[in-house]
């Protein structure tokens, strides 16, 4: 558990014409009681640092703390090294590191880890358990170079659900029985900044929000590889849980007393602006949107600026990924349903809704394994502490979750007073770390 600073091997990586050496520590225990050999983590560190420099402003006692997670669909994280990413990109970890950060890159549990027994191990909450165990970590061993006060999480997909949470569930105690489970250090959990790129978040009201989005959008694509896609249309059946799905989201919406949010009008419009700013943004770049009749089916031009949107036509031009309900199937058979298990069950439902729809009567997980997983309830706990920085990037033609959900948390945590920075970046799926000199821009205007 403590952090040996004279294990380590140096590396230089050069990348896209930049060049960074470093100090690589690997394979460090985080947890006192581990259930499964990936709770681990990698420390990386300029390794001007050990030479006196200075770094784009920053000191081995001032650099940022850069804590990204690889955690998607919710299954297991492994610690990453910089290099590249899973697509052939300069990962997030060679930027932070170019920019003069340290970088601790955590191992995390997810759905599907099982112990020698063939127990269930990576059920929620274990994933932001475990990053929560590696900050803790952090602030334990003082000898880790940078500045601890300023650790910034990063994660995309269900890893930026993971980022989501760790900015709004800072120290909370509803979170302590899990960490003494694993053996994780005394002390604090909270960052300072998280950027979250599509989180797929808010899981137990993410089947309603799709569904005001993509009612009435009766066939559903998903995935890119032919082996592997799933496409159909939805049932009978399934399109009546569609509409039933869609009444039910105004009444959560407006359950959550947002100021300026009198009705789902006020809340489309929020939404409508993020797209039009998106639109904007891509003007900026010199690209000529009005050239595209697909784009002009839904989007409306004044003098070459955008000026609205027509929200039907626009959730058409997207299209439909997943099909009813998307998130807690009435079969159990998600991602989700299996996040939502338990040691010795696989996958539970994690809606009453689903719950009540399951001709199998499938088990329905326990309220505080789902509130563990859903920053909106910590946003206004005055036991949890925020993140000062928020930011929040979902793609404007990201389909795997409603964009009301990211910004339903942006309005929450700009009610409760967090600087919270949201974009729908036109033109991006779902994906992240797409735009990191803007991301550590964002870092840099707040740490240095």
């Amino acid at each position: 558990m403590k952090f040996d600073e004279t294990v380590y091997e140096v590396k230089t990586l050069e990348m896209d014409g930049k060049t960074v050496t470093y100090r690589e520590f690997r394979h460090i225990s985080y947890v006192s009681n581990p259930v499964d050999e990936i709770q681990k983590l990698s420390v990386y560190v300029p390794e001007g640092y050990y030479h006196g420099e200075t770094i784009n402003g920053y000191r081995s006692d001032s650099a940022p703390v850069f804590l990204p997670n690889s955690v998607g669909g919710y299954m297991p994280g492994p610690e990453q090294e910089p290099g590249k990413d899973f697509i052939g990109r300069t990962n997030s970890l060679f930027y932070a590191l170019r920019q003069g950060y340290v970088v601790v890159s955590p191992g995390v549990r997810g759905r599907g880890c099982k112990n020698p027994e063939g127990k269930f191990t990576g059920i929620a909450p274990a994933d932001i358990v475990d990053l929560k165990a590696a900050v803790r970590w952090i602030r334990n061993n003082p000898n880790v170079p940078g500045d601890h006060e300023k650790i910034i999480s990063n994660g995309t997909s269900a890893g930026g659900a993971m980022s989501a949470l760790q900015g709004c569930t800072g120290n909370h105690p509803d979170y302590e029985p899990y960490l003494k489970e694993i053996g994780a250090c005394e002390g604090r959990d909270d960052v300072f900044m998280s950027s979250c790129y599509c989180p797929i978040t808010n899981l137990d009201h993410a089947d309603m929000a799709y569904e005001w989005e993509f009612n009435g959008l009766n066939h559903f694509k998903m995935g890119m590889d032919p082996a592997h896609m799933r496409e159909g249309d939805l049932t009978e059946e399934q399109e009546s849980l569609s509409s039933q799905l869609k009444d039910m989201f105004p009444a959560y919406v407006m359950s959550l007393s947002l100021p300026g949010i009198g009705s789902m009008d006020a809340f489309l419009e929020v939404v409508k602006k993020h797209v039009i700013e998106s639109a904007e943004t891509e003007l900026s770049k010199g690209t000529d949107l009005e050239a595209d009749p697909a784009v002009t089916a839904w989007l409306s031009f004044e003098n070459h600026k955008p000026v609205s949107v027509d929200w039907k036509k626009y959730v058409a031009y997207r299209t439909r990924m997943k099909p009813v309900p998307a998130f807690d199937a009435v079969e159990m058979n998600t991602p989700e349903n299996e996040l939502f298990g338990t040691a010795d069950i696989q996958f539970r439902h994690f809606t009453d809704f689903s719950y009540d729809n399951d001709p199998e009567k499938g088990e329905k997980a326990e309220d505080i394994q789902i509130r563990l997983m859903n920053p909106m309830y910590y946003i206004d706990d005055e036991k949890a502490v925020k993140a000062k920085h928020i930011r929040i990037r979902h793609g404007a033609v990201d389909r795997d979750t409603s964009l009301a959900i990211s910004n339903l948390l942006y309005l929450k945590l700009k009610n409760a007073g967090v600087d919270v920075n949201i974009a729908h970046p036109w033109g991006i799926p779902h994906a992240g770390d797409y735009d990191l000199p803007e991301l550590f821009a964002w870092i840099d205007s707040f740490c240095r």
